[in-house]
């Protein structure tokens, strides 16, 4: 039985005497769960999209909800909430698992993409597009850049790209 359901139930059972009154008390609770329940929908895309970071070069694609990435170049991995890649480079660090903690953080953890290396990091909305992405244990972050390694600090600043 749904909420909605639950009033209609509620006010076929009042007196006919208050009938008009409990239609608007209903009317009032039913826009206004409606107007929460669309409000809290809205922040379900905050940890889906591509994030990028100019510094550097990486980006995240991500999609936390349905984990439907699947990382180029490693499909045998299937389905993903995401991964960290390098532009203009094949290397990547797979999400193998993401956990939402609140509507505005999320504990990932990744490995690389020759399994030898992982570790785990919080992946942080801080509102409109910017994310902040902190490792906390386990192996650096490093890509390739040069034909070198080079780290990644250990705190990273990510902007959201609309249209990728």
């Amino acid at each position: 039985m749904s909420f909605n359901d639950l009033l209609i139930y509620i006010y076929y059972l009042c007196p006919k005497k208050t009938g008009h009154k409990m239609k608007k008390i209903l009317l009032t609770l039913t826009l206004g769960l409606t107007s929460l329940i669309t409000v809290a929908q809205n922040d379900s895309t905050a940890f889906r999209g591509y994030l990028y970071n100019g510094e550097y070069d990486v980006y995240l694609r991500i999609d936390f909800y349905n984990e439907s990435v699947v990382v180029p170049g490693n499909e045998l991995y299937g389905k993903l909430p995401g991964y960290l890649g390098k532009k203009n480079n094949t290397f990547s660090w797979p999400i193998t698992a993401a956990k939402l903690e609140t509507n505005r953080q999320a504990r990932l953890s990744l490995i690389n993409d020759y399994g030898s290396e992982d570790l785990t990091a919080i992946l942080t909305w801080q509102g409109d597009s910017t994310y902040m992405l902190k490792q906390e244990k386990g192996s650096t972050l490093k890509v390739p850049k040069n034909g070198k390694w080079q780290k990644l600090p250990k705190t990273l600043p990510f902007k959201r790209v609309s249209g990728r």
